[in-house]
């Protein structure tokens, strides 16, 4: 069971998103090399796969995650106050409950983007999840769903859970439809309303308010900054990883950020430990595909990466054939 000895508080100018299918622990470790400072999440883990599933296995992580925030999905405040606190007892420094995933499998459960229309049950799950942890518990949602997007629907959700003891709400400035729009072009069709988060933040001062959707740039993330208390920076950071050591020179002023070779050295290790405990390669090496974005040899990296870490009994030495065809 990954721990940590101490909680300091959280510097929330950068975070990375919670991602399915994308963040998991390889990725986070991987992200952690490129940036001291970023808050890592976890994909969205359901009360249900945690309660009546193998704890450790879901709830494992790297120390070197730290700081790394456990989100969860579900719409019970018993079950999210269970899970909440398991998630406190396993290390994590955040507990998020998510109200902005639209997939089919959220709308079936009755939990993700659907508790945007329940405010009340919200507060109630928030409620039930501080009553369990003395780590922060915070709310990730969209500015609205269907056609409930008026300013007021989303003012009253946000004064609900910040009654209840909410201070910390990350807002991805999309509306989010229910019916009509899969997950993917929830991403995308919906207008960005960059606006709405700004006025949320002068409108609840005393609220911190985390800008997430559709940054991809160094000036973005200093306009967000600016105008709200931090951004959370999605797909850029996973296919392009590296703009991550952009921010931490920039915006941190850290000046030892790892060249990207740097970075794979120290990945090296770890790879070969993760396929010593069974782990297969390709379960690693996909997150590393847009390291060398937009450099020499970067194309040839990721074909050799794409099918060889697929092969059976792949190992380290496909990393190194792959490095090669950048150094070349």
């Amino acid at each position: 069971m990954a721990q940590k000895t101490t909680r300091n508080k959280i510097d929330r100018r950068l975070s990375v998103a919670p991602m399915m299918g994308w963040t998991d622990r390889h990725d986070r470790y991987f992200l952690r090399l490129i940036s001291q400072n970023a808050l890592l999440y976890t994909v969205m883990l359901t009360t249900g796969a945690l309660i009546h599933g193998k704890k450790l296995e879901i709830l494992d992580y790297n120390p070197e995650e730290h700081p790394v925030a456990l989100q969860l999905g579900g719409a019970d405040p018993k079950d999210l106050a269970v899970c909440a606190k398991l998630g406190e007892q396993y290390g994590y420094d955040e507990i998020n409950l998510n109200c902005g995933c639209p997939s089919e499998r959220v709308q079936n459960g009755s939990f993700g983007a659907c508790l945007m229309a329940e405010p009340q049950l919200v507060a109630d799950c928030v409620d039930a999840m501080k009553q369990e942890v003395s780590i922060p518990v915070t709310v990730k949602t969209r500015i609205g769903i269907d056609e409930q997007d008026e300013y007021g629907f989303l003012t009253d959700f946000i004064g609900a859970s910040a009654e209840r003891g909410c201070e910390v709400f990350i807002i991805h400035a999309r509306k989010a439809w229910l019916n009509g729009l899969s997950p993917a072009e929830n991403r995308t069709v919906p207008p960005l309303r960059y606006d709405v988060v700004h006025q949320l933040k002068r409108d609840f001062p005393q609220l911190t308010f985390i800008l997430n959707g559709g940054i991809k740039t160094l000036d973005g993330v200093r306009q967000g900054l600016m105008d709200t208390d931090g951004v959370m920076i999605g797909r850029e950071a996973y296919q392009n990883p590296y703009f991550l050591a952009e921010i931490e020179r920039e915006i941190f002023n850290t000046p030892d950020v790892r060249t990207r070779g740097e970075i794979m050295e120290a990945m090296m290790p770890y790879i070969t430990r993760c396929l010593s405990a069974g782990v297969e390669l390709k379960d690693i090496t996909r997150h590393l595909l847009g390291l060398y974005n937009g450099l020499p040899g970067a194309r040839r990296w990721r074909q050799v990466l794409s099918r060889e870490a697929y092969l059976p009994a792949a190992n380290e030495n496909v990393v190194l054939e792959a490095l090669k065809q950048i150094r070349q």
